[in-house]
């Protein structure tokens, strides 16, 4: 059985499993899933506690088999964790957790801790007769487009909220800014608020004046930010990963490989290649290709060329050499880079938005159409 992180609580107040596999990389929601399971088995009578870390291929397995079927000397119940921070428990332990999930007691409530899983992983036996046993909590990160309303959730629950409507938006967004990658900090922002106000609707000006800049950014946001098309968030993530000590070689890397997919999908559809199979040949998978299919009737052959031309040039920066008409500075030709790319879909972003207040206005004109006829 798989659940998100989000349906936790609801699954844990219906009863409890024999085992639990929370896999993950985000640390904030690794602790409150295992402290809202371990919170359940103490209510329901596990009070001993057992907790083996698996370190190294040549851990000895036999002890964690033992305690899965032994009784306490004081208690009918007890909680085993079994923490495997590479998420690669080996041969040997494969077939270990196989057995684990077959011999272990009733009388026995199993964590079991580990990363992020690939593909592999998720489909291997040890891991299927884990979830086959029990249930497996997916922790998926908190994307920065869900980062406002998990905010605002996460005020709701202790009490307090921003302002409706465009300012509360805004409110939300600022914060988001301030803590994104990062919702250990975030949820320790979300406390200091709780201690610094009381409950009720909180302002800019009160969010502003308490929320630290705790933001930390990977080179996937900043991929993500060109899609997005949203040109600020893109200049603040290329300014973190600098301020981070990001080797500019890795920024290079995934500007220069999101330009190469876009153009090998480009051509892969002019040549009249189905989506999917374009997308195999672009070799764009998974949740990316959504963010590319959206995208690329942006750009034709001659931008993308011109795009693999530029980055050609940043390449040369980045390797010490100078270019004509491009700053020397590696970080300067990046930045310029990325907006290049970045400029298409923020052209597409500013005209859906003019069009949607356009709608808006047209709609309020319409409204309004019958209030000045019956004024005449």
């Amino acid at each position: 059985m798989q659940l998100t992180s989000d349906r936790l609580d609801a699954h844990l107040a219906r009863g409890l499993q024999r085992i639990y596999t929370v896999h993950g990389d985000e640390p904030l929601l690794l602790q409150e899933a295992t402290d809202a399971i371990r919170a359940a088995g103490r209510a329901a009578g596990y009070t001993e506690r057992q907790v083996f870390v698996v370190s190294g291929a040549h851990f000895d397995w036999s002890g964690v088999l033992g305690a899965a079927q032994e009784m306490s000397l004081f208690a009918d119940r007890q909680i085993i964790e079994i923490r495997i921070p590479s998420g690669k428990p080996g041969k040997d332990g494969g077939e270990a957790l196989q057995r684990y999930a077959q011999l272990v007691s009733e009388d026995v409530l199993t964590i079991v801790h580990l990363p992020r899983l690939d593909r592999q992983q998720l489909q291997s036996a040890w891991f299927t007769a884990l979830d086959g046993a029990g249930v497996s909590v997916a922790l998926q990160p908190v994307d920065r487009g869900a980062l406002p309303q998990w905010l605002a959730r996460r005020l709701a629950a202790q009490g307090q909220q921003v302002a409706p409507g465009e300012a509360g938006e805004q409110t939300l967004a600022f914060f988001a800014d301030r803590v994104e990658g990062h919702l250990l900090a975030a949820h320790q922002e979300l406390q200091k608020l709780a201690l610094l106000h009381p409950p009720g609707e909180l302002s800019y000006e009160q969010v502003e004046a308490a929320v630290l800049n705790v933001a930390r950014y990977d080179v996937t946001k900043l991929v993500e930010a060109v899609m997005m098309g949203h040109v600020p968030r893109l200049l603040r993530v290329l300014d973190g990963l600098q301020a981070e000590g990001e080797a500019t070689v890795m920024v290079l890397w995934h500007l220069s490989d999101t330009i190469g997919a876009l153009r090998r999908l480009r051509r892969a559809i002019d040549a009249g290649r189905p989506m999917p199979v374009a997308f195999n040949e672009a070799r764009v998978w998974g949740p990316r290709q959504r963010q590319f299919e959206r995208v690329l009737p942006l750009f034709d052959e001659a931008a993308l060329a011109r795009l693999l031309v530029a980055a050609s040039h940043c390449d040369g920066i980045v390797k010490g050499l100078k270019q004509p008409d491009w700053p020397l500075d590696p970080w300067l030709a990046l930045r310029r880079l990325a907006l290049l790319l970045v400029q298409p879909m923020a052209e597409a972003r500013l005209a859906a938005a003019a069009a949607q207040r356009g709608a808006r206005g047209r709609g309020a004109a319409r409204r309004l159409a019958p209030l000045a006829l019956s004024a005449h």
